[in-house]
């Protein structure tokens, strides 16, 4: 095999895993917001609306 070869093999062999890496860096949970007068329930994943 010659090196043009080995280098365009291991470039493809990694390239899924680099791309994977940078994919988990630097994402954070999304805040999840209720219109006014309502507040958010976790137990039904969904907006209430406050009684009182």
């Amino acid at each position: 095999m010659t090196i043009k070869t080995l280098l365009a093999a291991a470039a493809l062999t990694l390239s899924p895993a680099l791309a994977m890496a940078a994919c988990y860096e630097g994402h954070e949970k999304q805040a999840m917001s209720c219109a006014d007068g309502t507040v958010y329930d976790t137990a039904t994943n969904s907006c209430k609306v406050v009684s009182g």
